[in-house]
């Protein structure tokens, strides 16, 4: 067998043994079973809506297991194929099984990115906030860059974003924002975002043109149905209200219309503005609440179902994930996986995606801690 097949073979074994791992493979099978003996049984359909959930767990399940069979299935006829037509000269069966292999190459990529989004609550549509850290102006504007970068990397997907609330910089960009973004898998997609993003640029607001550094946070949190029971009790709670203002607050600056919602157990706090109305605005800051809270509880059971430190980390401001440096060279660098790019203006321009895929790749990997830094 050439170098350069045997070399795309243990790749592709490789990725079927991290799809494997992925799925939990024993654990699998005997779920599947046990749901097909559920799916057989005629008292399922006394609870509809459980049956449903019991059913669309089925058929991902069969649909994973059954892909994973025929590419290990495939390989193994391939590579077959090959040792024959290598014992007995025939070129032509080893060109075309090489075409074969090369294809479950592309195959086995797509079937990673859909097992890399089949979290819980993947699929669903998602929060994202955007908060400046200290530095005043230029981490302002920092955060309003990245608010962009989003922004723009969702209207690439043709997904919905809507400004739920914001809030404007002094001189310029932003202090805060939240969006709601809409469209199959977007939580899934942007889960790994949440965290420290660093800047690294000669500053336009510094009249001896110094070069700056600025932080800001980027949070992420799934918006939830009502399938899903999260009690909050109202004594855990404080509700506060304010006068909206920043873009889509002009219509009710005059009222005390936006709502900001504190979890006193947990500290967590949100905010919505983008409504007229308190009541509504009110009833989305809840919406937001039960969202971050479910959130709360995702990262606590991958902390816990994880053997990896890496996953079990907290997200805060001494945790970095990524680094934009403009001046005095050109570099984006995920500290989590070493992805690089040396054109940060398509990075802050929405493109994302090898980013976002390498880190979901990471995750389920264990990679074990963070790259190094860059200056």
């Amino acid at each position: 067998m050439r170098a350069e097949t045997e070399k795309l073979v243990d790749e592709i074994k490789q990725a079927i043994s991290l799809l494997r791992r992925h799925f939990d493979w024993d654990a699998a099978l005997k779920r599947l079973d046990y749901l097909n003996s559920r799916a057989e049984d005629a008292t399922l359909w006394n609870d509809p809506q459980e049956a449903q959930k019991l059913m669309r767990e089925r058929q991902g399940l069969d649909e994973g297991i059954t892909s994973i069979k025929q590419l290990t299935q495939a390989l193994e006829d391939n590579v077959g194929l090959i040792e024959l037509g290598e014992e007995e000269g025939d070129e032509a069966i080893v060109s075309e099984a090489e075409t074969a292999i090369r294809s479950l190459s592309g195959e086995i990529k797509a079937r990673q990115i859909e097992t890399l989004l089949s979290g819980e609550a993947d699929s669903n549509d998602t929060y994202l906030e955007v908060h400046a850290g200290a530095g005043g102006t230029e981490s302002q504007d920092w955060a309003n860059m990245l608010l962009r970068m989003y922004t723009r990397w969702a209207e690439r997907r043709r997904f919905k974003v809507e400004v739920l609330e914001m809030h404007d910089g002094e001189e310029a960009g932003i202090k805060s924002a939240t969006l709601v973004i809409k469209g199959h898998n977007a939580y899934g997609w942007l889960k790994t975002e949440s965290g420290v993003h660093r800047l690294v640029r000669i500053s336009p607001y510094d009249s001896n043109a110094r070069r700056h550094t600025s932080f800001s946070s980027v949070w992420v949190y799934p918006v939830i149905d009502d399938t899903i029971e999260i009690d909050i009790p109202e004594s855990d709670v404080r509700i506060d209200t304010y006068r909206s203002s920043g873009a889509g607050g002009q219509h009710v600056n005059t009222t005390d219309s936006a709502v900001r919602i504190t979890h006193i157990p947990t500290g967590i706090a949100v905010a919505c503005q983008a409504e007229r109305s308190q009541h509504k605005n009110r009833a989305k800051a809840w919406e937001m609440l039960r969202s971050r809270l479910y959130e709360e509880e995702l990262k606590k059971r991958e902390a816990e179902a994880s053997a990896t430190e890496a996953a079990k980390t907290d997200i805060g401001w001494g945790h970095q994930i990524r680094s934009y440096v403009l001046q005095p060279y050109q570099l984006v660098k995920d500290l989590r996986t070493g992805m690089e790019s040396t054109s940060p203006s398509d990075v802050l321009d929405g493109d994302l995606d090898d980013f976002m895929e390498a880190s979901l790749s990471h995750r389920i990997e264990g990679g074990a801690g963070q790259v190094a830094d860059i200056d």
